[in-house]
């Protein structure tokens, strides 16, 4: 959101650029987002049953698996990024610019990653107040970096959209170093072992896998179809690309408050299993739901009252603003179903058996890819109108999560 309403003031064209390669990163991170909820469920699982040696043995080789995995997706993207952006992108100043920009941005991903692992255990163990200090301290590096790095400020070079990118890799690094500052100074490594094992252990590592492999793999499902979706809507137009890179910050604000609480729900549920309490389970997700449906209910009616107020944080172009509202209006309808949705997927994440997150994940991928192909890519359909895809999307995640739940089949799942 941040390097949205800075890049906003450049042009359209930073704008569009941004909101390609910021949606390809969110792609890659999905790895660091795969293991920071498979990690998450297992600590939240041996919190739940007192194992405190198997937090220590869960953290440190979560650790070693993430940071190798960063490195793997760096060289990824170094190689292939250019070949996949020049045979999908139709401008060929979007092109140049996004790749840029991409190049510099990829290096946050280890220190993403390691924070990721600090957040999976601040999660999983129930210490989730952490993550407020980590976030606020990001956000500042964040945004004092994009004001001196966009514009050049105070002597520095005006580096435009590479300024963004350089920015965010800065607050990353903030956002880990506070964040295992915190896990020392407050003596969590010592209460919880987590770095006693070191030692790497297939074993352990082969669990956390088998539990994070799936969501990997959702995860890339998930945020891909929205990488192709923008890649579409790049077909249209530098305008609309632009008026979709504004919409997607604004979703990601709406998202706070969703996935905040489905990643409450997630360990929430992990750890009343791990009680051995699996009556609890769905009178835990009722509560988070009706939590998670109401604060979007009041963040939709603010955003509808006053849609020129928010769009005006990202550009002071009255017309893109205007051509945006309605688009903004099938947002909050689909960030209400949302609310609902998002939580409830992630109580299924948390009954620990993720290949049906993958399946779920995967039939609401292809409808919502289907739709996205016959009415944004041949129907050419007014933007408002492809992004009603979104609603589509999570109406099949709701319906199939219902079903797997009610099914009772993940009482018997042990991790």
């Amino acid at each position: 959101m941040t390097n949205t309403a800075f890049l906003g003031r450049l042009g359209e064209l930073e704008l569009a650029a941004n909101g390609i390669a910021g949606i390809y990163y969110l792609v890659m991170y999905m790895v660091a987002y795969g293991l920071n909820n498979g990690l998450q469920v297992l600590i939240a699982r041996r919190a739940g049953q007192l194992n405190i040696a198997g937090i220590g043995q869960l953290f440190s080789n979560g650790i070693q698996l993430g940071l190798g995995s960063s490195f793997l997706v760096i060289a990824l993207t170094l190689f292939l990024a250019p070949w996949f952006f020049s045979k999908s992108l139709h401008n060929e100043h979007i092109y140049e610019a996004a790749l840029s920009f991409i190049r510099i941005r990829i290096w946050g991903i280890p220190f993403l990653m390691m924070l990721s692992m600090a957040n999976a255990f601040y999660i999983g163990s129930g210490n989730s107040k952490v993550l407020a200090v980590t976030s606020l301290c990001q956000e500042m590096v964040n945004i004092g970096g994009d004001y001196l790095l966009i514009f050049g400020k105070f002597g520095l070079p005006a580096l435009g959209l590479n300024g963004a990118a350089i920015a965010s890799v800065l607050a990353e690094c903030t956002g880990m170093f506070v964040a295992y500052t915190i896990l020392f100074g407050k003596g969590y490594h010592k209460r919880f072992s987590l770095f006693s094992y070191l030692k790497p252990s297939w074993d352990i590592m082969r669990s956390i896998l088998t539990i994070s492999a799936p969501l990997i793999i959702q995860f890339l499902f998930s945020i891909g179809s929205w990488f192709i979706f923008f890649i579409f809507i790049e077909h249209l137009g530098e305008r609309p690309l632009a008026i979709s890179n504004m919409l997607r910050s604004i979703f990601g604000f709406f998202g706070v408050f969703t996935w905040a609480l489905a990643s409450t729900c997630n360990t929430m549920v992990s750890n009343v299993i791990g009680q051995g309490k699996s009556e609890l389970v769905f009178k835990a997700i009722r509560k988070i739901v009706g939590i998670s449906l109401l604060c979007t209910v009041i963040v939709c009616i603010l955003v509808n009252l006053f849609p020129y107020t928010l769009l005006h944080i990202y550009t002071n172009d009255k017309e893109l603003i205007s051509e945006a509202i309605p688009s903004v209006r099938i947002i909050t309808l689909s960030t209400l179903l949302m609310a609902v949705s998002g939580v409830v997927l992630s109580a299924v994440t948390g009954t620990g058996n993720t290949r049906i997150n993958v399946a779920i994940e995967f039939a609401a991928v292809i409808g919502y890819l289907v739709y996205c192909s016959i009415v944004v890519e041949r129907w050419r359909s007014p933007l408002h109108i492809a992004w009603l895809a979104d609603f589509f999307y999570w109406t099949i995640i709701l319906l199939l999560c219902v079903l797997y739940l009610r099914s009772g089949r993940w009482r018997s799942k042990s991790i």
